[in-house]
């Protein structure tokens, strides 16, 4: 399945469309795993997978083991920011593992390559 993979590099962000071919090298990485960018086409790049979120909208966490969703009680973090101290909530979660219900990877860039994200991105328009 094809998804949206969002780099961020310092103060910017750029959104690439995965291919169906390209994300099946992905699926299995974790939340905090790095990959080498060479597989969507930016040479010299590493990425670190920072999180996501599924087919329904629901976020990537990373102390939920697995590609599985599951209803979660918890007291603040990703998926949900209390208005109170002490509050908690019983909220629908995605696991760290990137599967085939993944529709959009969230990553950051850890080592850049020669040339700049842009011109990859628009050598590809």
């Amino acid at each position: 399945m094809a998804f949206k993979l969002v780099i961020s590099e310092n103060d910017k962000s750029y959104q690439i469309n995965v291919e169906s071919e390209q994300s099946k090298k992905l699926i299995g990485l974790k939340i905090g795993d790095d990959f080498d960018a060479s597989l969507i086409g930016l040479e010299g790049y590493k990425l670190k997978i920072t999180g996501g979120s599924d087919k329904n909208g629901f976020a990537m966490r990373k102390d939920i083991e697995g590609p599985r969703r599951i209803r979660s009680l918890i007291s603040g973090g990703v998926g949900f920011k209390p208005k109170r101290k002490g509050i908690r909530r019983r909220k629908t979660l995605r696991g760290n593992t990137i599967s085939d219900n993944i529709v959009q990877v969230n990553t950051i860039v850890t080592e850049k390559g020669k040339k700049s994200i842009e011109k990859f991105l628009n050598s590809n328009e």
